[in-house]
């Protein structure tokens, strides 16, 4: 059944009383797009035969920048003016207090741009309650050991993508059961692909059930996306993944977009994602092997004799490998790398009998180096560097700020400059843009070393609000210490020489630049 006064009532609501809270359009009336309306007739006027809603979950799959926050801000609102459900509980979610935060701080502000609302409740630091009633609007995060006494009326849970496990959904799911006409209500752009995560989960279901494949009459999913085989520079693509495309989302940003992610591996893997709702698989989410082995060149240790160079030093804990890479500017523009890649034999060992394989062809080729015992033995190592400033004319060696040991005190005695270096956002960015335009130019020559080569295959990058890069260990598909020591590497010549090749050559031939 359809009531449509349900329906309207909300729209009616949400254009005459919520605004908007953020950019050029604040404090503004919210005024729905058609998309928009469609999906809220939907959900809000489709009733069973006693009056209530037939709808009892609801998945939106949507990229960023078509109005999300302020669509999920404005039906946590409807719920609690409109419906008016005696004790009503209602909570947004998400797997960060950040995240639960931001989505209630447009809740509180658009609150506070109406009298009318403001007048009828009590605004407080994570809660709106509504005066006369025991009826409120909550934020809260994953830390779902603390909810279980909650008896939700509605769940509005905030980028699905980014739950660690289905902890959260399923308690406050089950919280409902008192309730006549409960709504879990889960929003999210897409993620790294993983069949097993409670986003995919929604995903997958609410496809089936949209495509007629599964029947049930309580689950309404609203997905947009692009096909894995459309082409992702096409603008018919955009409008198809985007429905607010020419309204909060500007046709120049995602030409912008689209350039940038010709031209960078993880700004391609970043586009899909955030901006097309493509799952990505989180081990091809840097530099592809094609295009790395392209980029392979040759690497004459004879020609690097006495040469300049920078270094990259990723020491590891006890089951890591401890990785240095030279890196050598050359007159034609490229760089060739030179990698020193150390673990203890107990560790080659464990890999016989561990997933992922062993490390014996690596050894066998010479580029493994293994040191007797338990741990990796110090003390090689730095007889290796040594040696390699005695051959090669070593400006200075990067090393990690925050997993330095005495090892670096003891170069530095040995005459080695010796330069601190982060891992985060800030440090890695740049080098990492750098890599990725030198890899496309052909430019970054490693000889074909096949066990740099597996660990770039290995490489995870994660990209922060500001499009800035950075690799992430915890979720790599394994050893990267090498590629980390690469960028290191890159980082320490661009401080010492000012020089930063993912803002120049590329870009201008491109007319694109970083923001």
């Amino acid at each position: 059944m359809y009531d449509s006064n349900k329906a309207e009532r909300v729209i009616r609501f949400i254009e005459r009383v919520c605004t908007h809270v953020k950019g050029d359009l604040a404090s503004q009336s919210f005024l729905l797009e058609e998309w928009q309306k469609d999906y809220i007739r939907d959900l809000f006027g489709t009733v069973n035969k006693n009056g209530t809603r037939q709808y009892r979950t609801s998945f939106v799959f949507i990229p960023r920048k078509n109005g999300k926050s302020n669509l999920l801000a404005a039906i946590g609102l409807a719920l609690l003016f409109v419906e008016k459900e005696p004790g009503a509980e209602i909570y947004v979610c998400a797997s960060s207090r950040d995240q639960a935060n931001a989505i209630f701080d447009v809740c509180k502000q658009m609150v506070r741009n109406q009298p009318v609302l403001e007048r009828g409740c009590q605004v407080y630091r994570n809660s709106i309650v509504l005066k006369g009633t025991n009826s409120f609007l909550k934020a809260v995060a994953a830390d779902a050991g603390v909810l279980h006494g909650a008896n939700a009326s509605a769940v509005l849970y905030d980028e699905v993508h980014s739950a660690k496990n289905n902890e959260l959904w399923t308690v406050m799911s089950t919280s409902m059961g008192a309730r006549s006409q409960p709504l879990m209500f889960g929003i999210s752009t897409a993620g790294v692909f993983d069949p097993n995560s409670i986003c995919y989960e929604l995903y997958d279901y609410g496809k089936k059930v949209r495509d007629g494949i599964i029947e049930d009459d309580t689950f309404l999913p609203l997905i947009y996306e692009a096909a894995q085989d459309d082409d992702i520079h096409s603008e018919d693509t955009w409008r198809k993944a985007n429905p607010n495309f020419g309204v909060s989302i500007k046709p120049e940003y995602f030409r912008k977009m689209s350039q940038e992610a010709k031209s960078l591996p993880s700004s391609e893997v970043s586009f899909r994602q955030l901006h097309l709702n493509q799952w990505v698989n989180s081990l091809a989410s840097w530099i592809t092997d094609d295009e790395w082995m392209l980029s392979a060149g040759t690497v004459n240790l004879e020609e690097l004799k006495g040469k300049p160079c920078y270094g990259g030093l990723d020491l590891a804990a006890v089951e890591d490998v401890t990785a240095l890479v030279l890196l050598f500017p050359w007159e034609d523009g490229s760089m060739k790398i030179l990698p020193y890649l150390f673990v203890s034999e107990a560790a080659v060992e464990r890999r016989r009998v561990q997933t992922g394989g062993s490390y014996d062809a690596f050894v066998s080729k010479g580029e493994l180096i293994v040191t007797d015992g338990n741990s990796t033995d110090y003390n090689v190592i730095k007889n290796k560097i040594i040696e390699a400033a005695t051959v090669f004319d070593v400006q200075s060696i990067a090393f990690d700020r925050w997993n330095s040991n005495a090892l670096v005190q003891q170069l530095v005695e040995e005459g080695i400059e010796m330069d601190p270096f982060g891992q985060g956002f800030v440090s890695m960015s740049g080098p990492i843009k750098n890599a990725e335009v030198l890899v496309k130019k052909r430019l970054l020559h490693h000889g074909g070393n096949s066990m740099l080569r597996w660990m770039v295959g290995n490489v995870v990058v994660k990209k922060d609000d500001a499009e800035n890069v950075k690799f992430s260990k915890a979720k790599a598909g394994d050893k990267i210490d090498g590629v980390v020591a690469l960028i290191m590497a890159l980082g320490e010549k661009m401080t010492v020489e000012n020089s930063d090749v993912s803002k120049t050559s590329t870009y201008e031939s491109n007319d694109i630049r970083f923001l």
